[in-house]
């Protein structure tokens, strides 16, 4: 659409006023109050719930006080306002007759992270506008600077030297203008060559209708961009004819055309027939852009495609270790990636296809593994991630969001909520040429300290093994596994049926599995998080390797989510059986055969925790004898991320 389109908005819905025309919301002072009422409110309901908390020596013992539930007309806010759900699935309404669990104060305040990214209070949801800046990796994200729950949504705003020692600046934006007062909803950072910045992000307007934005910083020469300026052409785009005004959001970072000297821009949608789409605007100032024909891809009935990612993956064996810029042309040598998160769902897929800029369409390599329906980045708590091209290190580094399982009483009472993923390297899986690789940055290493290495060890089946490590709350642990030869040929027998999700977990047994590793366990194996492999036989006579991790004994708490996560994942002739699990506190993220799959469980144990916390390897096969070729387990510093000395 051309610039004009500003002033005039489509028909299709009702125009977007500003704060002084009739019809508008309350002045900013009014909304302040109320905001400031509502965050006192949950204040209030926090500090409640805090004194009803058990502080006994122990911080382990029974609380006689159960936190109270929130109100369940506070369940479905998100929903009203247009934006994915950001529940953890624990209501009011689905505790049973239990009501919550009876948290003690040691208990909640030992599931706060030790090196993952979390604010020092409050809510936090997607990943936003990630990008390196003058030496700094610069990293924003959905923050409601008042409250432990969704609502008031600006951008929170972070730097650091390294991905993982981070220091906290004041909100980017806030939702202070007639186009974003609903909220600074998710966007991009996209770096030009000339050196300027530009922000686009959605904005919930006070019509609640979602338009997208253009933000710059004040001063190009502060390298931690401390303060954004909003364009007054706000907003450069409105929902187009036949879209619904609430599904219309998160731009991508922008990719350079030679063809017509434009830069464009991919932003989510679905149609009325409920299939996920992604369309693209063009534009050469980022005020005025025009929406290309057609669309760029759509898969039918997937529902709403949000946090679009559009970018370059080098599939040739000269570029298979580093990351693209997001304009690299498409070539023999160069695919491009569409992921989408899926609101349905919640859940991020993405597929591998090629795009081509001139007919405006970007093509699935493999449409029975399209987005929506294939290949996820992980397989358990991980959504509206988004990735950026480290330019220092010449890699893409992939965010995703970790919200809560827990109920949101409890988040209230601790304070905060939700945290976000390690950062992870993308790479094309030159091996299998299906998938991606996803892998937590090199500088993740640089908090390892303390190994032990059990190497060699072998465990019979139906056996687990105690591992010695002291106290188990920060571990990177590294394991391959060997099944004795023996007992692979001796399976005949298909296996089709099994899956992760449905077999019952860790204590389910079959002929070759499951085995692996216990975490975050207590001393009776009472409190576990199993993260495993299981293999089974094909009716072609193929072996299948499923990689799974189990939360259903993760937690003795009633008001927590607790599913069996995993999938299927490839192992090539003369591979081993590799895991890597990074565990911290209520986090544990796991990664099978060098990132072809992941799978990350937000799990709040009640006795497992502080020293207590143990690690076992375990075999709960019936015929099968696994070697632990190599298994090294590593302690983990905490970061300590603080505010910006400014």
């Amino acid at each position: 659409m051309g610039s004009s389109d500003l002033e005039s908005p489509p028909t299709s819905y009702a125009s977007l006023p500003s704060d002084d025309q009739p019809g508008s919301d309350p002045p900013r002072s009014s909304r302040r109050l109320l905001s400031i009422a509502m965050a006192a409110t949950l204040l209030l309901f926090g500090l409640a719930a805090l004194l009803a908390i058990s502080t006994t020596e122990s911080g382990l013992g029974p609380d006689p006080n159960p936190v109270p539930a929130p109100d369940p007309k506070m369940m479905d806010r998100w929903l009203a306002a247009g934006v994915s759900s950001k529940s953890s699935g624990v209501g009011p309404l689905k505790l049973g007759s239990g009501g919550p669990y009876q948290w003690t104060n040691q208990m909640l305040s030992w599931q706060r992270t030790g090196f993952h990214f979390q604010p020092e209070r409050n809510w936090m949801n997607d990943p936003n506008g990630p990008m390196y800046y003058k030496g700094w990796y610069h990293f924003f994200y959905q923050y409601n600077p008042d409250a432990a729950v969704w609502g008031n949504i600006a951008w929170g705003h972070a730097v650091s030297r390294d991905l993982v020692r981070w220091k906290h600046l004041p909100i980017a934006l806030a939702p202070d203008q007639w186009y974003d007062i609903k909220g600074v909803w998710s966007g991009s950072a996209t770096l030009l060559p000339d050196g300027r910045v530009i922000l686009l992000y959605t904005g919930g307007t006070n019509e609640s209708a979602q338009v997208q934005n253009l933000a710059v910083p004040v001063d190009l020469n502060d390298p931690l961009l401390r303060n954004w300026a909003k364009a007054e052409a706000n907003p450069v785009m409105v929902p187009p004819p036949g879209i619904g005004v609430q599904d219309f959001r998160d731009p991508t970072t922008a990719w350079y055309e030679p063809s017509d000297a434009t830069w464009r821009v991919a932003i989510g949608s679905k149609d009325s027939a409920h299939s996920g789409m992604a369309m693209v605007y063009s534009t050469k100032d980022f005020v005025s852009y025009t929406m290309l024909p057609g669309i760029l891809h759509s898969v039918k009935r997937v529902g709403m495609w949000e946090c679009i990612d559009l970018y370059p993956i080098a599939t040739s064996a000269a570029g298979a270790n580093r990351g693209l810029d997001p304009s690299a042309r498409p070539s023999n040598l160069v695919k491009h990636v569409l992921k989408a998160s899926t609101s349905d769902d919640n859940s991020d897929y993405y597929a591998i296809g090629t795009y081509d800029p001139a007919a405006n369409k970007w093509i699935p390599d493999d449409e029975s593994l399209d987005v929506g329906i294939g290949l996820r980045y992980d397989w358990g708590k991980f959504y509206a991630s988004k990735t950026f091209f480290d330019e220092q290190k010449q890699r893409r580094v992939l965010w995703g969001w970790i919200s809560e399982t827990d109920s949101e009483s409890a988040d209230i009472a601790k304070g905060w909520a939700s945290l976000q993923g390690i950062p992870r390297t993308v790479l094309f899986d030159m091996k299998t040429r299906s998938n991606l690789l996803t892998w937590p940055v090199e500088e993740v290493e640089s908090l390892r300290f303390g190994l032990r290495d059990f190497s060699g060890i072998t465990i019979g089946a139906g056996s687990t093994l105690p591992l010695d490590v002291g106290g188990a709350a920060q571990l990177d642990i590294e394991a391959e596994f060997l099944i004795n030869k023996e007992a692979l040929e001796a399976t005949a027998e298909a296996d089709v049926a099994y899956e992760c999700g449905t077999s019952g977990g860790a204590a389910a047994r079959g002929l070759l599995g499951p085995f692996g590793l216990l975490v975050l366990a207590n001393h009776g194996l009472t409190e576990q998080t199993a993260t495993y492999f299981y293999v089974s036989r094909g009716t072609d006579g193929n072996l299948r390797t499923h990689f799974c991790q189990d939360e259903l004994r993760s937690s003795k708490a009633s008001d927590t989510v607790k599913k069996v996560i995993g999938h299927t994942v490839p192992v090539l002739a003369g591979e081993t059986l590799s895991l890597r699990i990074l565990v911290d506190h209520s986090i544990v993220e796991s990664f099978a055969q060098g990132g072809r799959a992941s799978a990350t469980s937000r799990v709040y144990p009640t006795e497992a925790i502080y020293n207590s916390a143990r690690v076992f390897l375990f075999n709960n096969a019936t015929g099968a004898t696994v070697t632990a070729r190599t298994l090294k387990i590593w302690h983990m510093n905490s970061t300590s991320s603080q505010t910006f000395d400014i």
